[in-house]
């Protein structure tokens, strides 16, 4: 080998003219559209979450307006008197029942009663007063129709779960109702409301045993704090009446409820007069 580099046989190579290794060009990442696109379909899927959750309907609710307006037909009235007190500035508007003959008279044949219309005013108002906190909280609505005036407690403030007894907070208040009712000589239903979720004790075989005990201790002490037992009545109703969907927590505790049903004097005395 010596031999044949001293003749000059082998090429020298100059390391100045070697070849050099090819640079691999970086390919472009034609695939990071995905994850723009992945967080499009993202937001677009949550929003038509959001839209569907505002658009869903209460059947509950959709069923009260629909029973609501079918009565206003019904009866023929100008105007809706359902008016929710709860609301803040809300007002009160007496019911008219049906109008029947020469404008300017009620249901029961004579002239529109505006004293008893003012005094149903004052009734509804001293009520309120007397349960403004759980009126704030939104555990009592009070509302007035043709029929009277309606104080739905939600049961969850009455009594305990499964229980008929009254707590000593809704002593206190039920006490500040009877203050007002005893001043009046309106009649008195008191209803019962359970959901529909069944129950069965040694005490309450069923919703209807614990609906109308319910009523009942009401009522009970209604009469204890002044208002007289034969103007008032207890009703038991179960799950029969619900206001709301069964179909949820916030339904089925909207259908736990007493209402307490202060009757108009002139629907009482068209009633007693059709009947007889």
């Amino acid at each position: 080998m010596g031999a044949f580099m001293a003749c000059g046989l082998l090429p020298q190579t100059d390391p100045a003219v070697m070849p050099r290794k090819p640079v691999h060009e970086e390919h472009e990442n034609l695939e990071r559209w995905l994850v723009s696109y992945a967080d499009f379909i993202t937001l677009l899927f949550a929003f038509f979450v959001v839209m569907y959750a505002i658009s869903s309907i209460n059947e509950g609710k959709y069923r009260v307006l629909s029973d609501s307006i079918v009565q206003a037909f019904q009866e023929k009235q100008s105007s809706p008197t359902m008016v929710n007190l709860s609301q803040k500035n809300a007002s009160i508007l007496p019911g008219t029942g049906r109008p029947i003959g020469k404008a300017g008279q009620t249901a029961a044949g004579g002239k529109q009663d505006a004293p008893e219309a003012q005094e149903m005013k004052a009734i509804a108002r001293d009520v309120m007063s007397a349960l403004a906190t759980l009126v704030r909280q939104g555990q009592v609505r009070v509302t007035q129709s043709p029929r009277g005036i309606s104080v739905e407690i939600n049961a969850s403030t009455l009594f305990a779960s499964g229980d008929a007894a009254l707590q000593p907070a809704a002593t206190q208040a039920l006490a500040a109702v009877a203050k007002v009712l005893a001043g009046t000589d309106n009649s008195i239903e008191v209803e019962g409301h359970t959901d529909n979720i069944p129950i069965s004790s040694p005490a309450y075989p069923s919703n209807w045993e614990l609906s109308s005990a319910r009523a009942g201790s009401v009522v009970r002490l209604l009469a204890e704090h002044g208002v007289p037992p034969g103007r008032m009545v207890a009703i038991g109703y179960a799950d029969n009446q619900p206001l709301d969907t069964n179909a949820s927590n916030e339904g089925r505790a909207r259908n736990r409820r007493v209402n307490v049903l202060i009757l108009n004097k002139a629907r009482e005395a068209l009633a007693v007069r059709q009947t007889n």
